[in-house]
């Protein structure tokens, strides 16, 4: 018995010794020196933590060129909003290089647990600073195997002076809400719905604090929420007046709450998702009945809330954020930041954004085509 259990316990620190092992020498996949390494020296380092309505739609690590994700067969042409900023104010605002870059939740978490640093989870392709991933919810800010707040952190240690005039912008929460529309029109006094406002705001809160600690003179950027009832996909739902009432309530519960963490703190701000979005696109009547309201841009570009892959529609067929919206919001970023923060940056006027979009809405007839 003894002998047995000797063996077992040599196979276990052998076991624990090829672990470490592993978990040291596993690749974060980024290789050689990334592209691009030196930004321009007055440039203002952009950084992003949130969920798929940040995550770069070229990381052809996440979505596949044979995919019928984020743009089908027009993918090549369909950009989130970092990369609309990356191209049109790559010179002012730095994302940081385009990279390959990141490791399975789990070696990172493990990494960490032995002292190692955990790098970017998970693996993805994608600008330096945009933590954001797809299906990331408020637990993934802070904690468990893709949290992004303290890896962004552990990244800005490395240049701390240069982040004295960068920017957070949080983006997260939807994944959380989006689910709870059902009950918030069954039930609005359920208390999930205030435990989950408090949940996401206080992770939210604990990022905040956690970059403020390191690096006190980062501005962040806190993004609400959309009703996601105005979701064409959601279109045959919720069409009464009080459906519509007690969702719109409730998301303004959620939005106040995140609203709230930057009440009275220049260096931090609130940007109203959601009032954005009706600006343009409107929202459901008092009885319920979803907006056909539709955004002109330009000469010839009328942007519907539809979904469909095509420039026209406001969301992808797989119901992200298609192209032209993602383009009118990096403009509106721009000028907010500008505004709220009193960064040196150019405005984005509604020529210059046509002039970009033009190509990729209408690109060249190939000749004989």
């Amino acid at each position: 018995m003894k002998r047995r259990n000797r063996i077992a316990a040599v196979a276990l620190v052998l076991g624990g010794l090829v672990a470490v092992l592993t978990l040291t020498m596993w690749s974060d996949g980024m290789g050689s020196a990334p592209e691009n390494p030196n930004p321009p020296p007055a440039s203002i380092p952009l950084a992003v933590l949130g969920d798929s309505n940040s995550q770069s739609y070229q990381d052809y690590q996440w979505f596949p060129a044979a995919s019928n994700e984020r743009g089908g067969p027009l993918r090549a042409r369909t950009f989130q909003w970092t990369e609309v900023l990356a191209r049109l104010r790559g010179q002012e605002l730095d994302l940081g290089p385009w990279v390959r870059w990141g490791r399975p939740g789990v070696v990172a978490r493990g990494r960490e647990w032995i002292g190692l640093s955990g790098g970017r989870a998970p693996e993805k392709e994608d600008y330096l600073y945009n933590f954001a991933n797809s299906g990331a919810a408020c637990k993934n800010l802070m904690g468990g195997r893709f949290r992004q707040g303290p890896r962004l952190v552990e990244l800005m240690n490395e240049d701390p002076e240069r982040w004295t005039r960068g920017v957070v912008v949080i983006r997260i929460g939807v994944n959380n809400w989006a689910g709870l529309l059902d009950l918030q029109v069954a039930d609005p006094t359920a208390a999930e719905l205030p435990a989950t406002i408090a949940y996401c705001a206080g992770e939210i809160r604990k990022a905040v604090a956690m970059i403020h600690a390191s690096h006190p003179s980062t501005r962040i950027l806190l993004v609400g929420i959309p009703n996601e009832a105005d979701d064409p996909a959601n279109f045959d739902r919720w069409r009464s007046a009080r459906d519509t009432t007690r969702i719109r309530s409730a998301l303004d519960n959620f939005n106040s709450a995140i609203r709230a963490i930057a009440a009275g703190d220049p260096r931090v701000a609130f940007f109203d998702d959601f009032a954005w979005f009706e600006s343009r696109w409107g929202t459901r009547d008092s009885s319920g009945n979803p907006s056909e309201k539709s955004f002109a841009f330009g000469p010839t570009l009328r942007i519907t809330n539809t979904a469909g892959d095509e420039p026209g529609n406001l969301l992808l067929g797989d119901h992200h954020v298609g192209l032209v919206a993602n383009a009118l919001w990096a403009q509106t970023l721009v000028a907010y930041l500008k505004d709220v923060f009193g960064l040196p940056l150019t405005p984005v006027s509604d020529e210059e954004l046509l002039r970009f979009l033009d190509p990729l809405v209408n690109p060249p007839t190939a000749p004989g085509s």
